[in-house]
């Protein structure tokens, strides 16, 4: 998506979008390095077609099976002798909070603290200028394989894309889809893309858990097929509503309907883990291709006891266009990200660029005589 934001506009204006179907690619993450350089170029090249601007250089959204939340704790003693809280002491209590989890070959996308402690008693809004000793912090590290991101970077360098910064899916397309009152009271954004789902719970304002499913949309699909005996194209016409071909109602609506369990329990076991299963008030958000399946706002309130409802984005106001379809917010969100500069990744990116240059300069010397 190639977008900008013209003088006094809050919202940006699109150029020009482009889209390839993604090969080399599953569950979000490359498997076939060299059809999903294509695929990458593809998608690039019909951007370029739509907006006449050269794209070289990009912000990208980051999804897949990998993609995690993990919750770690830490500390620091504070560091002025007047006991005066610095922004010194809150990244050295971060620090301590990654060096006390165990990564095993993840890499650390996204830091969000989630609550802090000061001397023992939780402190609420601005942290810096206040005085103690000991200061303690509990964060939200958004994880990923590491593997898998340097094959994502590697394929999208040789396609020509240079990468500004990385960001998580839901990460980017929340600005968009969620209101601040719904941060804070307790809301689910769970994205039901084709081969993953990911559900995301925001509090206090705070993003506190994030975790993905490899199981999505094409899952639906797949079983329609098996079910009725028809093929994959007229199996997705019949789960999007799109086709007229006469089939037995009854069982379509119970294919669809067991797989949507499916996905409904496994985020219902998430919300239980995390103890917030019935527990947001302003419930599941819904987007992605899958969000549009029929049916899945009535089982998602009855398996999930929670107000359910598909995302909507104000950014087109009252303008037709496909990209008001949810499966966009996150290409929309990244130009959002954009405007604001890229501070994401908080150092992330250009250690995971440095890594990714070191491990490909080892792999030429391997292959030099």
């Amino acid at each position: 998506m190639v977008g900008e934001f013209q003088k006094g506009e809050t919202s940006p204006k699109v150029l020009g979008v482009g889209e390839a179907p993604a090969f080399g690619i599953r569950h979000g993450y490359v498997v076939n390095s060299a059809q999903a350089i294509a695929s990458i170029k593809n998608a690039v090249s019909a951007a370029e077609k739509s907006s006449g601007v050269r794209v070289k250089r990009a912000f990208v959204a980051l999804s897949g099976a990998t993609l995690r939340g993990e919750t770690g704790a830490g500390s620091a003693i504070i560091s002025k002798a007047d006991g005066e809280v610095t922004a010194l002491d809150i990244q050295k209590a971060l620090e301590d909070a990654e060096e006390n989890l165990s990564l095993n070959n993840k890499k650390i996308v996204h830091t969000y603290p989630v609550s802090f402690r000061l001397d023992g008693k939780e402190v609420q809004g601005r942290l810096e200028g206040m005085r103690g000793t000991k200061l303690e912090i509990k964060a939200l590290f958004v994880t990923y394989s590491l593997v898998h991101l340097e094959d994502l970077l590697g394929a999208l360098a040789e396609a020509g894309v240079e990468t500004i910064d990385i960001i998580a899916s839901p990460v980017a397309a929340e600005g968009l889809c969620l209101s601040e009152k719904q941060k804070i009271v307790g809301v689910a954004l769970v994205d039901i893309g084709a081969e993953k789902s990911s559900v995301s719970v925001f509090e206090n304002g705070f993003l506190v858990s994030v975790h993905t499913f490899s199981i999505g949309s094409t899952d639906i699909t797949n079983d329609i097929a098996l079910g009725l005996k028809i093929p994959l194209e007229l199996a997705e016409g019949l789960k999007l509503g799109t086709s007229d071909e006469e089939i037995p109602k009854k069982k379509l609506e119970e294919i669809i309907e067991a797989r949507l369990c499916d996905i409904f329990e496994s985020i219902d076991n998430h919300f239980k883990k995390i103890k917030r299963s019935e527990l947001l008030p302003a419930g599941v958000v819904f987007i992605g291709g899958g969000s549009g399946t029929p049916g899945l706002l009535e089982l998602s309130k009855s398996m999930l006891k929670l107000p359910s409802s598909v995302g909507t984005t104000e950014v087109f106001s009252n303008t037709k266009t496909k990209l008001r379809q949810s499966v966009w917010f996150p290409a929309l969100g990244l130009l959002s990200v954009g405007k604001a500069g890229g501070t994401f990744s908080t150092g992330t990116l250009p250690r995971m660029l440095r890594d990714l240059r070191n491990s490909l300069k080892s792999g030429l010397k391997q292959l030099m005589p």
